[in-house]
């Protein structure tokens, strides 16, 4: 059988959730709004499919909001020497616990 490359290859550890959080969890996170220019991690939901849902090569970057699209948000991360601009939802985003201090 061939090695089949979809979009969440390789990602059984990365989007697995704990037993006790399954389901939607928190409504707050689907609450929150974000400012222009916030640092947030980005930490996929693997409950929410397809609302935004990044790469797995992003799991766990912190990048900036630059914009609002639609429900979504554009961020700006740092991959290697580029800059790359994503577009995604609120649900897996989180403010990140350094800026909040400042």
């Amino acid at each position: 059988m061939t090695l089949h490359k979809g979009y969440r290859n390789k990602t059984r550890k990365r989007h697995k959730k704990n037993c006790r959080a399954r389901g939607l969890g928190s409504i707050e996170k689907y609450l929150e709004d974000y400012n222009i220019n916030d640092k947030v991690d980005i930490i996929t939901d693997p409950s929410q499919h397809k609302r935004g849902m990044p790469h797995r090569r992003y799991h766990g970057k912190t990048g900036v909001i630059i914009g609002v699209r639609g429900r979504c948000y554009e961020v700006a991360v740092k991959l290697g020497n580029s800059t790359k601009v994503l577009i995604i939802g609120k649900e897996h985003l989180r403010l990140n616990p350094i800026s909040i201090k400042t």
